[in-house]
């Protein structure tokens, strides 16, 4: 089984705080070192700055402060880089880091409006050279693993003079460490591209390795479910690779996802809890959520996270400083090279922010250890409590222990004790915490304030309703989930396709009935395959259009299925009639030639609303508009100084956009003047571009590059393009230009680029933030175009806003865009708006000319059984019961008989009946926040 199909967390959705929730007066320094550049636990927050040469560490707390802003300082740690830090699993005022200094410090650390200590409680130096690694057991206080840049060793903070053992070297540079989660092994990637486990309490030896990884740029793992080993680095073409591997046999990995190409190192972070796993790629603006499963599909991607700033590290905050009643199952700090911007996980829910959902909430790893770091030497395999996540179920915070002044201790050579720590509390044993110890002096949940710009809820609505204000708008599209559809409705077999089209090129047009394909065949053959014929296409030759030239672009007549139009390199555009049932001979002479470019053309566009009417743009420079029914051009439009990248006529058919390499995005009325009439600067980047008309056509979307070859969305006012885009949101670096397609009822744009695996999604709004990000979707393998439907072609039972045709290397395959719901059986009126029948002409090409303008018809798409979800009737509202303790209050012995009777009973009655999450599929109508 498809466990994505299953899974609780398939819908978790990322949402960015608002930038009043971000930690600002952040340095973040970019230096080169294997460990963590940020480490958070559920109080505080530790980050490499660019002060001192990297020698110091910059700190914040989770939460701000009364004012609601967050105190950010300074430690000088070391003399050198601090090349790795890790807090305490078990002591959230413990902070270890280790430096290129070659020694490690253990610091008790204050709340960031304190006065930070000024030295160590504990120095170790292993003698070895540099150190880059250092991370604290998961089991056992007082226990650390410790790296050289080529040999790991198991420290005990309580006898600081040896390493209890120092492992079998590496031959190359350590690149990551990771203790399983039980505490019994240790595993290692390296540079010299092996995989190696270690049971440090039985051999120095690995007992499990293998030269596994295939590149040695740059590697991390981690223990993930179970026996599965992951990690991240590159693969032989140095494309970035993720991999899971059984620990038990490494000589191959089980299951691997490849991202694409870039030179940052994927950061991963893992949530055993849930089995959500992020990574994050080191100066990328993208962050990846995916769901490991010990079976397959082992790795099935969440969500796509795009960042406002380049990513210098990412941490995981501890589940006991989530928001559950708001459904918040994970949350990421992204540290950037001025901020920490928290990022939200969310997975929608009925009565969310008014129900603690217990099935999204297993117990979690408490807070006090199992065991001393002499016991696990020893031997011992205790495992960490586990507490409960329900606020009413929590453990309570202890109190801070007093103020001491501890007299300074002499240690022996290999560490030291350092003197008194001014302005912070010290317990009298800061190092080990014994397993009795409680939870954590300030609990997240009591905590007043913003919670890294989230908000805890101790009040449910009040909760919910101030999150979201600092989430800001959400889209009823963002969980948008794109599949493809059965392969009994693919056309395969398909060979000889030309997958090298212009840039200006979709690379394949479709409509309602056909799908035109150019063949890398000479004479400029296009095939045409029938909708209604799916299925395997023969190995003989299938009869063809002879275009005589290369195809530049082409379009099918949106008022006559059976036509399409083709540029070719010979400055010429020819119209074809396929006949009714699909092609039966080659074609050879069109019904029509269009002449009078003098270069090849770029592209070409039917008018929406007026039938007969073409526009081409060329490398002659001019953009020209012909009247199919006499043959001939009626207007050469001038202005563009250098290659033309896309044309979009206006939704009312009145005005036509360009976009151009010369920088410019210019606005014709091609009736009133062959000027633009507006005219104002595009995209930087050279490379190529895309214009649409969204919001009805108050405004311009524009996709393109910037200065850096970063893909963008840039959104322009046409009343004043010379002001510039009026917002824009970057995406990814990729070579290939993205190629939108609007929906106008639901505002949705969705792109891709040919070549490319991921379909970006964003709902476009007239105000700000103008782009809401929805959930992407990705193909298996690159796809060479996606080209859309009517519609009409959408199943409304299934809740489709969108189907398109997605061609591959030797298949074209449909692909559905669904809108999660749970009232299927309910028309959702609120998504489907009257749909405009843009397969009729509105006027005739010779009207519109004349001066005349037209619009188009528009019809509801909801079939005769469905009733409209805004009728349906309303669910009555299931009674929360108050606790026990209210109905007790003040009453008779009889009275609390009596309710406590009827209360058992009422619970009794309901057993049968479903929980809701046992019918969960989507988002119900009323949960879609506007």
């Amino acid at each position: 089984m498809n466990r994505f199909k299953t899974s609780k967390y398939k819908n978790t959705a990322p949402k960015i705080a608002k930038k009043d929730g971000w930690i600002n007066n952040v340095r973040a320094g970019s230096f080169s070192c294997q460990g963590n550049h940020i480490k958070a636990n559920s109080k505080l927050v530790a980050f490499n700055t660019e002060q001192a040469g990297g020698g110091m560490l910059g700190l914040s707390s989770v939460t701000p402060g009364p004012d609601g802003q967050w105190t950010v300082t300074q430690i000088s740690c070391h003399s050198d880089l601090v090349t790795d830090v890790d807090f305490s699993p078990f002591d959230e005022s413990l902070l270890a880091t280790c430096s290129a200094d070659e020694t490690v410090k253990l610091w008790r650390l204050c709340d960031p409006e304190e006065e930070q200590p000024s030295s160590p409680e504990l120095t170790l130096s292993p003698g070895q050279g540099k150190l880059e690694l250092v991370h604290f057991h998961p089991t056992s206080s007082g226990l650390l693993a410790v790296s050289t840049s080529k040999s790991p060793t198991i420290w005990d903070t309580s006898r600081q003079d040896a390493p209890l053992a120092v492992l079998e070297q590496h031959s190359d540079q350590l690149q990551s460490l990771s203790w399983k989660q039980d505490g019994s092994l240790l595993a290692s990637s390296c540079k010299d591209k092996m995989l190696r486990v270690f049971d440090p309490r039985a051999q120095l030896t690995p007992v499990q390795s293998a030269k596994s990884l295939q590149n040695n740029k740059d590697s991390r793992i981690l223990w993930a479910k179970d026996d599965l080993l992951l990690t991240t680095g590159f693969d032989m073409m140095r494309s970035r690779e993720v991999r899971l591997w059984d620990s038990r046999k490494l000589s191959s990995s089980v299951s691997s996802v490849s991202l694409g190409t870039s030179s940052g190192l994927l950061i991963p972070l893992f949530d055993e809890d849930t089995g959500l796993l992020i990574l994050a790629g080191m100066g990328d603006t993208v962050v990846d959520c995916f769901e490991v499963s010990s079976s397959e599909p082992f790795l099935t991607q969440v969500s796509h996270c795009l960042t406002d700033t380049s990513t210098r590290g990412v941490a995981m905050v501890p589940k006991l400083a989530l928001d559950v009643m708001s459904c918040e199952v994970m949350r990421v700090l992204q540290l950037t090279d001025n901020c920490i911007v928290p990022i939200s996980y969310q997975v929608p829910r009925k009565h969310s922010g008014q129900e603690f959902h217990e099935d999204l909430y297993p117990d979690t790893v408490g807070t006090t250890s199992a065991m001393s770091a002499e016991e696990w030497w020893k031997g011992g395999n205790k495992q960490v409590e586990k507490v409960s996540l329900h606020p009413d179920k929590r453990p309570k915070p202890k109190a801070s222990p007093a103020k001491q002044m501890p007299a300074k201790k002499e240690l022996p050579s290999g560490g030291s004790k350092e003197g008194p720590v001014h302005g912070c509390s010290t317990s009298s044993s800061p190092l080990s915490t014994p397993s009795s110890s409680a939870a954590p002096s300030r609990s997240p949940s009591s905590t007043s304030g913003l919670s890294s710009g989230f908000l805890p809820s101790p009040s449910p609505s009040q909760g919910t309703k101030t999150i979201q204000g600092l989430l800001g708008p959400t889209s009823k599209f963002r969980h948008i989930q794109g599949a493809v559809m059965h392969r009994d409705t693919h056309i395969t077999n398909l060979r000889g396709l030309n997958l090298t089209t212009p840039g200006e090129c979709d690379g394949f047009v479709v409509n309602c009935e056909r799908v035109a394909v150019p063949l890398a065949i000479a004479g400029g053959q296009i095939a045409i395959f029938e909708r209604s014929q799916p299925g395997r296409l023969p190995d003989t030759a299938l009869p063809t259009i002879q275009n005589s030239v290369n195809v530049a672009d082409f379009a099918w007549n949106p008022f006559d299925k059976h036509q399409l139009a083709v540029a070719g390199d010979d400055a010429k555009i020819r119209l074809w009639q396929v006949p009714q049932g699909g092609l039966k001979e080659t074609l050879t002479e069109p019904e029509l030639i269009l002449q009078g470019h003098t270069e090849k053309i770029y592209s070409i566009k039917f008018h929406p609303l007026a039938t007969g009417l073409l526009v081409s743009s060329s490398y002659d420079l001019t953009v020209r508009l012909w009247n199919l029914k006499s043959g001939e051009q009626v207007k050469s439009l001038i202005g563009h100084q250098d290659q033309i990248f896309g044309m979009a006529w206006s939704p009312n058919g009145k005005l036509l956009a360009t976009v151009c390499k010369d920088g410019k995005v210019r606005i014709y009325d091609p009736r009133k003047s062959t000027t633009p009439v507006q005219e104002g600067p595009g995209p930087e980047g050279p490379r190529g571009a895309r214009v649409v008309w969204v919001c009805e056509g108050k405004y311009l979307l524009v996709s393109g590059f910037d200065s850096r070859s970063e893909r963008g969305l840039y959104l322009y006012s046409p009343d004043s393009l010379s002001s510039g885009a009026i917002a824009n949101t970057q995406l990814d670096v990729s070579p290939s230009t993205l190629i939108p397609f609007y929906d106008p009822d639901t505002s949705v744009v969705i792109l891709t680029g040919k070549g490319d695996t991921r379909v970006h999604i964003y709902e476009i709004v007239p105000e700000e933030p103008y782009f809401i990000e929805c959930s992407s979707f990705n193909s298996p393998e690159p796809h060479k175009g996606l080209a859309f439907l009517p519609k009409t072609e959408c199943n409304v039972r299934d809740v489709e806003i969108a189907v398109g045709l997605m061609l591959t290397k030797t298949s074209i395959e449909p692909v559905a865009f669904r809108v999660p719901r749970v009232k299927k059986e309910f028309f959702q009126d609120d998504v489907y708006t009257d749909t405009a029948v843009w397969w009729e002409p509105s006027l005739t090409g010779s009207a519109w000319l004349s001066g005349s303008d037209g619009q188009p018809k528009k019809i509801s798409l909801k079939p005769k059984d469905m009733t409209p979800v805004s009728e349906a009737p309303k669910e009555v509202p299931v009674r929360k019961y108050l606790p026990s303790s209210v109905y007790l209050e003040e009453k008779t012995d009889e009275q609390k008989k009596e309710e406590l009777l009827s209360a058992m009973v009422s619970k009794l009655g309901n057993m049968d009946d479903p929980l809701p999450q046992e019918s969960f599929q989507g988002v119900d109508d009323d949960e879609w926040d506007d």
